[in-house]
């Protein structure tokens, strides 16, 4: 009974202070990857693994997500065999190495105050272990939180047909940033 009282008001301080700790709801939120090369694109989805957004004061507090990297898809190949033989290579050491990285991560390091529902947010992103910050806007519509990333694969160590690592690839050059449309839904 001392429990249930204890949880109790610690829910009640917790309401009254105005922290909001929330759940990402990893269902109903969305990553979708692109990736541009000479003369075309793919693109597909990634799911989130998990993730807590802490919003108060019109400002996100704190925040992180994990993204399963084990569970990239490609979205624009309908056939079969090509979209397999895609999936398998960004899959693969060429690319993301999802049997020794099987997730990358997102932590806030600091927010800017929401105006106009938008605002900037500054992080540390990992991608195959090496972590680098990066800094992009999100806007905010209830408990909707949405970006578009633009995220330098060679600082990740994602080499496969970069002209960073690699010279005279021509028109087999892959570039070297791709994007990343997130939307999160916090569990109201």
């Amino acid at each position: 009974m001392k429990i249930i009282k204890y949880i109790s008001a610690l829910a009640f301080t917790l309401v009254v202070l105005g922290l909001s700790a929330q759940n990402i709801n990893t269902q109903k939120s969305s990553v979708e990857w692109i990736g541009k090369k000479i003369g075309g694109q793919h693109n597909g989805n990634i799911q989130l693994k998990n993730g807590m957004i802490d919003y108060k004061n019109n400002q996100i507090q704190s925040g992180s997500f994990t993204i399963d990297m084990n569970t990239i898809t490609c979205t624009d190949l309908e056939d079969e065999g090509y979209n397999q033989k895609l999936v398998g290579h960004l899959k693969s050491d060429d690319f993301f190495g999802v049997n020794k990285y099987p997730t990358a991560s997102f932590k806030v390091t600091e927010s800017s105050t929401f105006k106009n529902d938008k605002a900037n947010v500054s992080g540390d992103l990992t991608i195959k272990g090496l972590t680098q910050k990066i800094t992009f806007e999100v806007s905010k519509n209830k408990n909707v939180f949405t970006a578009t990333l633009d995220i330098d694969r060679s600082k990740h160590n994602v080499k496969y047909g970069s002209n960073s690592f690699f010279d005279s690839l021509g028109d087999a050059a892959i570039d070297d940033i791709f994007n990343l449309k997130i939307k999160l839904i916090t569990n109201n």
